[in-house]
């Protein structure tokens, strides 16, 4: 559907949820509630909300801890020892990999700087890592303390491509032209799959192409974009990538992430990791001997035993993701927010306050972002946010004005977008 067939009114919006396939899935979540009203939710990018079947897979694993105490690691009703290994079909089908380069461990920047140790391997000539600049902090200070524990300085070994003078995204062909620039000196290429502040996704597949032809490594933090736009891990041949699970995954905050080790890496003997008994070959493990043997897939790069209740919550929303499948949630994904545009668009033209302006700064083109839009309130500050979450609208603000808002496919509707519309016009108004 073109934005020239969108109408900003409430029956427009209510014949579109009328025919989405995917609307079932909204009562299958708990919504916030202000003024005895759901709130319109617009920060799955920040922690996405809590599915209804959370509570009963936690209350299970919590029953069994209570009913057979260590025995349940290997009589819970999903014992404990291999819990792990049932997120390999879930998360292979969700990040494009084989259930092989798949696997649930940790923390997210945890997870980063295991798959640095293994990934950033700088020599006397080749010790650079190309990024994005304002990338999210966390991955800024993982790799700025990596550059440091080899014995480099930020400045020297780490190379940030920033937007043009103007602009607020990153042109595909700057990423590029900084890799040939740099290929002589350049160790490894890690972006954030989409970029936290503006919402703009990369062009992995091309990156890695790329970082592969210079003789560098490629990885990627998916924080915002492991379910929510489309991957294909295995077939771009991305060395590495890590996620978290709270944002677009619904588990929870703090919940436990996941990482994504090519299988070309899996049975590289000389391979720096840092080592735990997870990771050890499951025939032998309890055999408690010295000598580490590696688990030839991505479990080599686990260190300590599942956490299962953080894990039960995390099985509980990608239950639901495999049961909506990525491609009718992209295909939603773009109508929605495709409509959140054009409301955004419309409002804004219609009722602009002198001195004041709402600009979109998240590419217009589909294969370049996925459910979040990111707007720069030019005049307006952050009053304009407060207006909006008094009206019952959550969304969240960054510095110095910018508003990021994504109506995600599993739970957002297009009233949602409808009624933000509402508000946003009666606030600026």
């Amino acid at each position: 559907m073109s934005t020239q067939s969108f109408e900003n009114t409430l029956a427009f919006a209510r014949s579109l949820d009328g025919a989405d396939p995917l609307k079932s899935f909204r009562e299958r979540f708990y919504f916030p509630v202000m003024d005895e009203k759901p709130v319109v939710y617009f920060t799955g990018n920040s922690l996405g909300l809590q599915p209804k079947n959370t509570q009963e897979l936690v209350l299970d694993e919590l029953e069994d801890w209570a009913t057979f105490g260590v025995e349940g690691h290997f009589h819970a009703r999903n014992p404990w020892l291999p819990y792990h290994e049932w997120f390999a079909g879930p998360l292979s089908r969700l990040v494009g990999a084989k259930e092989t380069e798949v696997v649930a461990m940790n923390q997210l920047t945890v997870n980063l700087h295991l798959l640095l140790v293994s990934f950033y391997r700088p020599t006397k000539k080749k010790f650079k890592i190309i990024c994005e600049a304002k990338a999210f902090p966390s991955d800024q200070y993982a790799l700025e303390s990596q550059v440091r524990f080899h014995g480099y300085k930020y400045e020297d070994a780490v190379i940030e491509v920033a937007p043009r003078d103007g602009e607020y995204c990153i042109r595909h062909e700057d990423i590029l032209s900084t890799i040939q620039k740099h290929k002589k000196e350049l160790a490894l290429v890690m972006f954030g799959a989409v970029n936290y502040f503006t919402g703009q996704l990369f062009d992995m597949d091309g990156i890695t192409k790329a970082a592969h032809e210079a003789g560098a490594y490629a990885g990627f933090d998916l924080a915002h974009a492991a379910g929510n736009v489309k991957l294909s891990l295995h077939d771009w041949n991305v060395d590495f990538a890590c996620w978290c699970s709270y944002k677009y995954l619904n588990s929870g905050p703090g919940s436990v992430a996941g990482a994504f080790i090519h299988e070309k890496h899996h049975t590289e003997k000389n391979i720096p990791r840092f080592a735990g008994w997870w990771g050890h070959d499951k025939e032998s493990r309890f055999k408690m001997e010295k000598g580490f043997e590696p688990i030839p897939t991505a479990e080599a790069w686990q260190i300590s035993n599942a956490p299962v209740l953080s894990m039960a919550a995390h099985k509980a929303s990608l239950e639901l993701f495999d049961q909506a499948g990525m491609e009718a949630l992209v295909t939603k994904q773009r109508l929605l927010t495709g409509y959140l545009e054009f409301i955004i668009a419309e409002i804004g033209f219609r009722f602009q306050v002198p001195g004041s302006k709402l600009e979109i700064i998240t590419p217009s083109e589909l294969s370049q972002r996925g459910c979040q839009l990111s707007i720069v309130a030019h005049g307006m500050g952050k009053d304009l946010h407060s207006k909006l979450t008094a009206a019952g609208i959550v969304t969240d603000w960054r510095e110095p004005n910018v508003i990021r808002m994504a109506p995600v496919p599993l739970y957002n509707s297009f009233e949602d977008c409808y009624r933000f519309g509402e508000a946003l016009r009666k606030s600026i108004s």
